[in-house]
C-alpha cells in the first residue's frame, strides 16, 4: 500500500469529524435550541432540528448516487470529494453569522453543510478500495474512524474551552465564542483535507469522458445498478439491514444532544459527555477491530447493535447529567467500531470496479431511509409532546436491522461480488 495515500485517506476522517462532533452532535444542536430557536416554544426546537436533518438527508440522497456513478466513469472521486468538502466547510464557517431567532438560517446552513459532509463521504468511502486490498479494509476502515474520533474530539475540546471559558479567552459573550468555534471547524476541515487530495491517486479508467458524457453515463449507470442489483442477493440483504441500523445510529448521533438539552441537562455537561464519547471511541474502535478479527465481523456488528438497543431504552429513563455521561460512554464503546465494520463489510460485498457507483447507490437508499429516523423522532415528539417517547421509538430501527442481518451470508456475498465483474 502507498503510505502517503493511506495517511491522506485516514486524515480525511480526522478532518471532517470536526463537523460531525461540533456541528451535528455537540455544539450546534445546543446553539440551535438556545440561540437560533430561542423564540420557539416547548419542544418545537427539537422537532425543527429533526426536520432539518430529514431535509438534509433528502438532498444528499438525490445527489450522492449520481455523483458516485459520474466519479466512477471519470475517475474523479478525489475531485468530487474536494468540491463537497469545500462546500461543507464554507457553510460551516458561515454559521458564525447565526444569531438569536435565526433558526431558519441555521437550518439552511446545517442542510448545506450536511450535504457537503455526507456527499463527500460517498467518495471517501469509495476510495477505500483504491488505497487498500480486501484483507486490509477492516483494519484501515477502523483506523479511519478511530482517527476521526481523536481529531473530532481534539477540536471539540478546544471549542469547549472557547465556549465555556469565553470570558477568560477574551470573547465578549458565549454566543460570539460559539460563532468563532464554527469558523474553526471549517478551517480544520479544509486544512486536513489537503493530504487526501494531494496523495490519493485513482486507478486509470480507460478513455476519459467529458463531464457531459459522464453525466449521461452516470444516470444510465444508476439505472443499470438498480437492474443488476438482484444479481447480488447477499448485498441486497445487507443493504436492507444497513438501512435500518445505520438510520438508528445516525439518529442517535444527531438527536442525542438536543434531546438532552430538552430534558434540562446543562450545556457544559452535554459537551463534556460528547467528549467522553470521542475519546472512549478512539481506543474502543481499535479494540473493536481486534474483536471482529477473533469473532467475525457479523457477530461483532450484531453485538454492538444490541448495545444500542440498551442505550436507547436507558435514554428514555434518563433524568440527569450522570445518566447522560454513562450513556455517552456506552455510545463511545460501540459507535466507531460498528460504523467501521459496517463500511468495510459493504466494501467487500460490492463489485470492485463499481465501488463509487454502489457506494452512491447505498447513499441514495440509505439517505432516503435515514429520513425516517429524525422524521419518526420529530413526528412522535410533535404528536405526543414528549421527546422521551420520540427517543424510545428508535429501538425499532435496531431490532429490525439485527433481524435482517441474521440472514446475510458474507462469504457467499464476496463470491457474488467477484463473479459480478464478468457480467
Amino acid at each position: 500500500m502507498d503510505r502517503k495515500a493511506v495517511r491522506g485517506w485516514l486524515l480525511y476522517d480526522w478532518a471532517n469529524s470536526a463537523f460531525a462532533t461540533t456541528i451535528m452532535a455537540a455544539v450546534m444542536p445546543i446553539f440551535y435550541k438556545s440561540v437560533a430557536g430561542a423564540d420557539l416554544v416547548g419542544n418545537t426546537a427539537e422537532n425543527y432540528w429533526g426536520y432539518t436533518q430529514t431535509i438534509a438527508m433528502l438532498f444528499v440522497a438525490l445527489l450522492s448516487p449520481i455523483m458516485g456513478a459520474i466519479a466512477d466513469y471519470s475517475g474523479a472521486k478525489v475531485k468530487f470529494l474536494a468540491v463537497f468538502a469545500f462546500i461543507g466547510a464554507l457553510a460551516t464557517m458561515f454559521m458564525s453569522l447565526i444569531g438569536p431567532g435565526d433558526w431558519l438560517l441555521a437550518s439552511s446552513l446545517v442542510i448545506l453543510g450536511t450535504i457537503g459532509f455526507s456527499a463527500g463521504n460517498t467518495f471517501y468511502d469509495g476510495l477505500l478500495t483504491e488505497v487498500a486490498p480486501p484483507e486490509k479494509r477492516d483494519s484501515l476502515s477502523a483506523r479511519g474512524y478511530a482517527l476521526g474520533y481523536l481529531g473530532g474530539g481534539l477540536l471539540l475540546a478546544v471549542n469547549l474551552v472557547m465556549i465555556e471559558g469565553w470570558e477568560m479567552v477574551g470573547f465578549p459573550d458565549k454566543t460570539t465564542a460559539t460563532q468563532v468555534a464554527f469558523i474553526t471547524v471549517g478551517i480544520w476541515w479544509l486544512l486536513f483535507s489537503i493530504p487526501i487530495v494531494r496523495h490519493v491517486k485513482e486507478r486509470a479508467k480507460g478513455a476519459a469522458l467529458s463531464y457531459g458524457d459522464a453525466v449521461k453515463s452516470g444516470f444510465a449507470r444508476i439505472g443499470r445498478t438498480m437492474k443488476t442489483a438482484s444479481r447480488y442477493p447477499e448485498l441486497l440483504k445487507y443493504m436492507a439491514a444497513f438501512w435500518f441500523f445505520n438510520d438508528g445510529i445516525n439518529t442517535v448521533i444527531v438527536m442525542a444532544t438536543i434531546y438532552g438539552s430538552g430534558i434540562g441537562i446543562g450545556t457544559s455537561d452535554l459537551i463534556l459527555a460528547l467528549l467522553i464519547t470521542q475519546f472512549v471511541g478512539y481506543p474502543s474502535t481499535l479494540l473493536f477491530i481486534k474483536l471482529a478479527s477473533r469473532f467475525g465481523s457479523k457477530k461483532s456488528l450484531n453485538g454492538s447493535l444490541v448495545i444500542y438497543v440498551v442505550i436507547v431504552i436507558l435514554g428514555y429513563f434518563m433524568t440527569n447529567s450522570i445518566h447522560f455521561y454513562l450513556l455517552a460512554f456506552m455510545v463511545g464503546l460501540v459507535q466507531g467500531g460498528s460504523q467501521a465494520i459496517a463500511r468495510s463489510m459493504y466494501a467487500n460485498l460490492v463489485p470492485p470496479s463499481r465501488t463509487a457507483e454502489f457506494f452512491g447507490f447505498l447513499s441514495l437508499s440509505s439517505k432516503f431511509s435515514s429520513v425516517a429516523g429524525p422524521l419518526v423522532f420529530s413526528v412522535v415528539g410533535t404528536i405526543t409532546g414528549s421527546s422521551r417517547l420520540a427517543i424510545l421509538s428508535l429501538v425499532a430501527f435496531f431490532i429490525i436491522g439485527i433481524a435482517i442481518l441474521a440472514f446475510v451470508n458474507l462469504d457467499k456475498g464476496r463470491k457474488e461480488a467477484t463473479a459480478g465483474e464478468s457480467v
